[in-house]
């Protein structure tokens, strides 16, 4: 009885584990600070997110801050024009574990 106690208890966590890194956007990458091009994998309005899948086959997560401009054609723009599919040019800063996007540049 306490092997399948044990069992459980283990495909559970598994199951957590699993879970929690689809969440949590599993299979993103951490790059170092600088600027890369790359196009719009996912696109979350909801949280200000964006995914961008880099040329070199990355996938960055981006969460929009107060301080991360967007611009279009030289001139700012709204988050609302971003969509999937889209070329973008991004400087990011790297804090720690995550990616913190300082300018998003749409490239069409």
């Amino acid at each position: 009885m306490k092997r399948i106690t044990n069992y459980l208890s283990a495909v559970s966590l598994a199951i957590l584990f699993v879970v929690t890194l689809a969440a949590c956007g599993g299979g993103t990458d951490v790059v170092e600070s600088g600027t890369y091009q790359g196009t719009i994998d996912k696109v979350e309005p909801e949280k200000t997110e964006i995914y961008v899948k880099t040329a070199d086959n990355k996938k960055l997560e981006l969460y929009f801050t107060d301080q991360t401009t967007l611009t279009q054609n030289g001139a700012p723009a709204d988050f609302e024009v971003l969509k999937k599919g889209m070329k973008v040019e991004v400087e990011v800063e790297k804090v720690g574990k995550r990616l913190d996007p300082i300018a998003v540049r749409v490239l069409e």
